[in-house]
């Protein structure tokens, strides 16, 4: 059994390479049948790791509830945004734990299928889960199907509608839900989709109940989670955190600048805080006062030196070029955007005129996109013009910093292109 009070959990017993079925029973404990399982899922208060932190029972029990004989349990793996490793780690030490976790979910709700999902851009996670399946495949007793998905890589064909399209058979590509809650299907079956590690600490609270779950991280917050590191760090990396974890204790054990600049959390469609603020804890309920969330668990670390408006710059762009393209505000809203960022940061002469422009086009771009692609855009920008307020004036004023001007940017943002230069432990 792992102990309630210590980390890792999810990662336990990693050792660069996934533990064989054999080797996780023994670390692990055999999976068994819990009779009341969706009572101890509410009990544990576990909400999604994927980035929108939904209360996971509260899902299993509206998809139980839902008609229908055929329904699927579908493992979200893709992890399309060059700063997210946490996924890939785990399915590269731990990945019969996920698929445990994604059984108990199909057996609770009653699915018959349970789809693995993974962008075929990454071969070596595309082989660790179909070696893993195959060994579960000759157990005599199985319940639900696994079957290994490879959709292809790029940004929103991870996003949760645009993925049960892609399985139905249809392009990658986000679509328009009007309501929330609202039931993805394959065909006309209902779909429960969770994030790999979500599906993970399923399997643990399984295991061990909803209590021992809640035996480290905050009331509001309970568990363990993981995050990906990267930026001002000695090396990019993966960890294992207590919710409720100082974020300068965080940074500190990544190896990480812990005097920064800023710090960008959530992802690139996540926000900016300020160096000053990373006493925080590590938690949405603490963090959520200063307009910043856990999201997908990704931390970028800004050193002083580098330009946190060039930056978002950067990632701007890049999140303008990953655009579906199916709706005007992101198609066309999102390049502007990216532009209007350029002219602040370079142009001093239209840098007042861009940050007024900015200001305008995040109102009329936010939620009007079929996904929140945009509205995560918006959310960055914003912050980065309330985190860097004295580099926009200075901008403004016709000075604008060395870092920005250089050809060279720091690389706490790292560049698709540059991607396979990145070591990730």
């Amino acid at each position: 059994m792992i102990d309630a009070t210590s980390l890792p959990r999810v990662l336990a017993a990693a050792s660069g390479r996934p533990l064989s079925l054999a080797e996780h029973d023994d670390v692990f404990g055999l999976a068994r049948p819990v009779p009341a399982f969706l009572e101890e899922l509410e009990a544990s208060g576990l909400t999604g790791r994927g980035g929108a932190a939904f209360p996971t029972f509260r899902k299993a029990k509206l998809l139980r509830d839902q008609r229908g004989h055929s329904k699927f349990v579908v493992v979200n793996a893709m992890e399309g945004e060059p700063a997210a490793h946490k996924d890939r780690t785990l399915l590269a030490a731990n990945p019969h734990l996920v698929l445990d976790g994604a059984e108990y979910l199909a057996a609770a709700i009653g699915a018959k299928h349970i789809v693995v999902a993974v962008s075929r851009d990454n071969p070596a996670t595309v082989n660790h889960l179909s070696h893993a399946i195959h060994e579960r495949e000759r157990r005599t007793l199985r319940g639900a199907k696994f079957e290994l998905h490879t959709p292809p890589w790029r940004y929103v064909a991870g996003e949760e509608s645009a993925l049960v399209h892609w399985l139905d058979d249809n392009e990658s590509l986000p679509q328009y839900r009007p309501r929330r809650p609202h039931i993805l299907r394959i065909g006309h079956a209902p779909v429960l989709l969770d994030n790999a590690e979500t599906c993970a600490q399923v399997g643990l609270i399984a295991r061990y109940g909803g209590q021992w779950f809640r035996s480290i991280g905050t009331t509001t917050s309970p568990g363990s989670t993981l995050v990906s590191v990267s930026g001002a760090v000695t090396r990019p990396t993966v960890m294992e955190v207590a919710l409720g974890t100082p974020l300068r204790t965080v940074l500190a054990a990544a190896g990480a600048d812990t005097d920064p600049q800023a710090v960008l959390l959530g992802g690139y469609g996540g926000a900016w805080l300020d160096g000053r603020n990373i006493d925080v804890p590590y938690a949405n309920e603490s963090l959520g006062s200063l307009d910043a969330t856990v999201g997908a668990g990704i931390i970028i670390v800004l050193p002083r030196g580098a330009c946190g408006l060039a930056e978002t710059t950067r990632i701007a762009r890049w999140m303008a070029n990953e655009s579906a393209r199916q709706c005007g505000p992101c198609a066309f809203g999102l390049p502007a955007i990216a532009d209007d960022l350029q002219r602040l940061t370079l142009d001093a002469r239209d840098a007042t005129a861009a940050h007024d422009r900015l200001l305008e086009r995040c109102g009329v771009v936010e939620g009007r996109g079929a996904c929140r692609h945009p509205d995560g855009v918006v959310r960055l920008v914003r912050s980065a013009l309330r985190v860097f307020a004295d580099h926009v004036e200075e901008h403004a004023s016709g000075i604008p910093c060395a870092a920005a001007r250089s050809t060279r940017h720091f690389a706490a943002v790292p560049a698709l292109e540059r991607e396979e230069e990145l070591v990730w432990e």
